[in-house]
């Protein structure tokens, strides 16, 4: 399992992380801490659904929700920097994306996910469409940023 990969080797490098989820709803935090010894290496998860709840407690910039959207790599990029500085963690992940079944439009389809891992000096984002229902989204979201968080460890 991909989260226990991530517990393992967040764990061996000693380093931490923070995360800031809007359309996985918190699945993310949910897999990690079902790891037993979680609390090593885990520091927070907001869930952050709300266009305001970016701005207000993540730090993402009203500006960059008006120019780009809620679903964005820009606005990722804010999130997963907004969430390791609120974690004071090694590592901020952020996801915000379209996990359907409505939302979605002809630029930004239902599936579509932004996600960001932020280390204070680098970020890497990306975006990727997933197929399938909310709950298949959901998953396979959750599971690509841990992927993409494990390449940064």
């Amino acid at each position: 399992m991909i989260a226990e990969e991530v517990s393992r080797k967040l764990r061996a490098s000693g380093k931490t992380v923070a995360l800031a989820e809007s359309c996985t709803g918190g699945l993310i935090a949910s897999l990690l801490t079902d790891i037993p010894g979680s609390s090593d290496i885990f520091q927070l998860s907001l869930v952050t659904y709300s266009d305001r709840s970016k701005v207000e407690l993540l730090g993402v910039k009203q500006g960059t929700l008006d120019r780009h959207g809620a679903v964005s790599e820009a606005v990722a990029s804010e999130m997963a920097a907004g969430a390791r500085k609120a974690g004071r963690a090694d590592l901020g992940l952020a996801v915000t994306g379209i996990a359907g079944p409505g939302g979605g439009s002809l630029q930004k389809p239902v599936g579509l996910v932004c996600i960001c891992v932020d280390d204070g000096r680098v970020q890497v984002t990306g975006s990727k469409l997933f197929p399938g229902d909310r709950h298949a989204v959901k998953r396979a979201a959750s599971e690509h940023a841990l992927s993409m968080l494990m390449s940064r460890i």
